[in-house]
């Protein structure tokens, strides 16, 4: 793996962290708390201490640096759903439980801002910005992913039942966003998409 730059080591890189890697983790909490409007590359340049060449070597736009958290974040999210999921020998409608229980241990944290490709798609509405084509194909992926695990579920319609379980999600990642962690909707989503599952069979 490569190894941090001077410069970036001097601003609190980890040891065998890329540069590339360091300027995304502080673009990424940048752009989910302020929005991607709000925050320049000026700003990012400030916060992380790289030299503003660096930054553009890597990312040669403000549109390549959204574009890479982006990508990144997708990464990451996936690796949580499987993980939520559980082992592909569970019952069907026990990891869909599963992803459930774990987006609501998520949307429960003090940490969690939402969801950041609700908030691409809103910034940037035109379908043709590489933010919002980003967050469709995010979306899009998940949306045929719990239509499958639905059909796998064995639910009579399994297409709309993916896509209420869907609506079901960003409901509660926006919820996070509106209200905090301390008392919002999100808190009861694992118990929602159960009922929306019915009983076990």
């Amino acid at each position: 793996m490569p190894r941090v730059s001077p410069a970036a080591a001097l601003a609190g890189a980890e040891p065998g962290r890329s540069t590339a890697d360091y300027i995304l983790d502080v673009a990424g909490p940048l752009f989910f708390r302020r929005g991607f409007a709000a925050v320049g590359v000026d700003l990012v340049v400030r916060e992380s201490g790289v030299a503003k060449m660096t930054l553009y070597r890597h990312f040669p736009s403000k549109d390549d640096l959204i574009a890479a958290w982006l990508a990144r974040v997708d990464e990451q999210f996936w690796q949580s759903f499987e993980r939520w999921a559980g082992p592909a020998e569970l019952p069907a409608r026990d990891r869909l439980v599963g992803v459930f229980a774990g987006l609501e241990k998520l949307v429960s944290s003090a940490k969690c801002l939402g969801c950041p490709f609700l908030l691409a798609a809103s910034e940037f509405p035109e379908p043709d910005t590489r933010a919002h084509d980003v967050a469709r194909r995010h979306k899009a992926r998940l949306r045929r992913r719990l239509r499958a695990m639905a059909a796998d579920a064995g639910a009579a319609d399994p297409q709309a039942l993916g896509d209420q379980l869907l609506l079901l999600m960003d409901g509660a990642f926006m919820a996070a966003r509106l209200f905090g962690p301390a008392d919002h909707p999100g808190r009861h989503v694992r118990a929602a998409a159960a009922r929306l599952l019915g009983p076990e069979r």
